[in-house]
């Protein structure tokens, strides 16, 4: 293997890069630094998975041709997204730490523009931008191309995939006839292919692995659930391996969200990230789940773009995307720098022909596993807890003044007394959980699916044993989730009130709360405002209170002919609710033609 010096890198790049932890270069750095670097260096479609170290492979050969004593855009680097773009421009700037004049800008949307416009106006060599704000500042004349002779796109495939190709068109017919382009891509797409006859000429094709690829030290798992099971079994696989660091890719920003507060009311360490999060809250959510601060980031493949994890453990795909190219790019964020990593797929029965499309394009096979028994888990979480306990150090000076009282306290507990209360301060919650958890049923091959169930369908009737369950007037449509609920309760009940099965529909939410809470929740909860609507909360046992609100999305007001003008509203508010449970106003749904 080169080392960096015989690939050609200057010796003020190789000391920034030591310091950064650079030893020798990973392969796809070895391929392209020196090409980039040499007099006949042009085009260039470069094939590798992201966190391969593309961003070294680019950027160091921009920073070895950029002309220091012009103060003028020289090179531009496009990616997706506002993240991926701070990461780019931080990176390339570590790489130039001890070249001197070096000036690099990020330009991206969401943020301010009018600092961005200042630093461009300034002068700089190096613009690394997202394309819609690039243009922005184009248009407004801040923002010289006529004199970029080197163009990165990277992650070139996701950017057409968000429907950046006519931004991008217009980037590339504003440059020089006379420049190089370097496109960066985990899949080679039609997109991608037609951009490159498009724009690029003569180019050179470098290829890390093999075309269209997953990440050669990816292990790709699926298990096979009913779709109404996959949470349960979205726990049961978290739970089977106790220091998991994983990111669950979900297909909407509605799903993530409920996904993650799901996972929070359950115990877990937990946050989502989506579109409708804001800057300043994603920015907050991903740093913290880059400091391992926050254990399962839940999020939406946009949204996750430019987060950049050496060390994750697993993904998890809580349902497949649609494009496989996604999945690429999904499976590719573990399994890095040489680390073993396993990307793990819930697949319900309709989506198993997902499963064969994707070992066709990347060239693996999926290894079907079962879901892990309560027995199974139980064990793994065990081990986890008895080797805290054995591997846990212990200062022996600080502890010292109270070992004297610790000893007299624990006189007469035996040793094996001593450590099965101990376990039992750690595992026990655990092991009670399992111990009446819900059994996941065996998808039955080749069996119709069943036609989805309504909410109310899908409602659990039953509150579990010592729990009562409770209706309240509040939905999704109030932007009423988990998260909310729990704030509610603990603001207007006092203290962190404990909770057991929720179940959300559009209006209404039920809810179930320990026996001897229950009528402390409905007097607390009762008559306080909520988003401007007053809130009601029953025993969901009380039909004439809850019925009235469940049918607000399936049933019609009745016709105003048989009431009487004089009527009391109140009286015609319990002449509405007698319609309604006697059944006389119930609307037919609709045959499907």
């Amino acid at each position: 293997m080169k080392t960096f010096e015989e690939l050609g890198v200057s010796g003020a790049i190789r000391k920034a890069i030591e310091e950064l932890g650079f030893v020798q270069p990973m392969p796809v750095q070895e391929e392209v630094i020196p090409y980039l670097i040499s007099p006949e260096g042009r085009d260039v479609i470069a094939l590798a998975q992201t966190g391969t170290g593309k961003t070294a492979a680019f950027g160091i050969p921009l920073l070895e041709r950029i002309d220091t004593s012009r103060r003028v855009p020289q090179a531009l680097v496009l990616s997706p997204t506002r993240e991926l773009c701070l990461q780019i421009t931080d990176d390339i700037r570590d790489f130039s730490k001890y070249m001197d004049g070096v000036h690099v800008e990020a330009v991206y949307g969401g943020a301010s523009i009018e600092p961005q416009m200042r630093s461009l106006k300034k002068g700089v060599q190096i613009i690394v931008a997202t394309p819609g704000r690039l243009l922005d500042l184009k248009n407004r004349g801040v923002a010289d191309l006529s004199q970029v002779t080197n163009i990165v796109l990277d992650e070139a495939d996701e950017m057409l995939n968000m429907g950046f190709s006519d931004s991008i068109n217009e980037i590339f017919e504003s440059l020089p006839e006379v420049h190089d382009t370097l496109m960066f891509s985990a899949t080679m797409s039609r997109e991608v292919e037609r951009i490159a006859k498009k724009y690029l000429h003569d180019y050179k094709e470098i290829v890390v692995g093999s075309r269209n690829e997953g990440a050669e030290n990816v292990n790709h798992i699926y298990y096979l659930v009913n779709a109404k099971d996959k949470y349960l079994a979205l726990k049961r696989i978290v739970d089977f391996y106790p220091r998991i660091f994983a990111i669950i890719f979900c297909r909407t920003k509605i799903e993530t969200q409920e996904i993650a507060d799901k996972l929070i009311r359950d115990g877990y360490n937990a946050e989502s990230l989506h579109g409708d999060l804001s800057q300043q809250q994603r920015d907050l959510t991903m740093q913290k789940f880059r400091n391992h601060l926050t254990q399962l980031l839940v999020a939406t493949d946009v949204a996750a773009r430019g987060l950049d994890v050496d060390d994750l453990t697993h993904v998890i795909n809580f349902g497949l995307p649609d494009d496989i190219e996604n999945y690429t790019h999904r499976s590719g964020r573990t399994g890095r720098a040489g680390k073993k990593g396993t990307s793990i797929s819930i697949v319900h029965s309709r989506e198993k022909h997902k499963i064969r499309n994707i070992e066709k394009e990347i060239g693996k096979e999926f290894v079907k596993a079962e879901i892990p028994s309560a027995e199974e888990i139980c064990k793994k979480q065990l081990y986890k807890v008895m080797d805290q306990i054995v591997k846990t150090d212990v200062d022996d000076e600080e502890i010292a003044p109270f070992m004297k009282d610790i000893n007299r306290y624990f006189e007469y507990v035996d040793k094996e007394e001593l450590i099965k209360k101990i376990v039992s301060l750690e595992f026990g919650k655990f092991l009670a959980y399992y111990a009446e958890a819900p059994e996941i049923e065996a998808v039955v091959p080749d069996r119709k699916e069943k036609k989805p169930q309504n909410d109310k369908q899908k409602l659990q009737n039953k509150a579990q044993k010592g729990y009562r369950r409770l209706f309240i007037n509040l939905g999704k449509r109030d932007g009423f989730y988990p998260g909310e609920l729990m704030q509610t309760l603990n603001r207007f009940v006092g203290g962190r009130q404990e909770v057991g099965h929720i179940d959300l529909l559009d209006t209404i939410s039920y809810f179930e709360v320990p026996e001897k809470d229950a009528k402390k929740v409905m007097i607390q909860l009762t008559g306080i405002r909520y988003k401007g609507r007053t809130v009601r909360c029953n025993d969901s046992e009380d039909k004439a209170a809850a019925n009235s609100q469940s049918q607000r999305d399936t049933w019609t007001k009745p016709a105003k002919s048989g009431k009487k003008k004089n009527q009391p509203k109140h009286q015609k508010k319990d002449d509405w609710l007698s319609l309604m449970d006697e059944g006389w106003a119930m609307r037919k749904p609709r045959k499907k033609k």
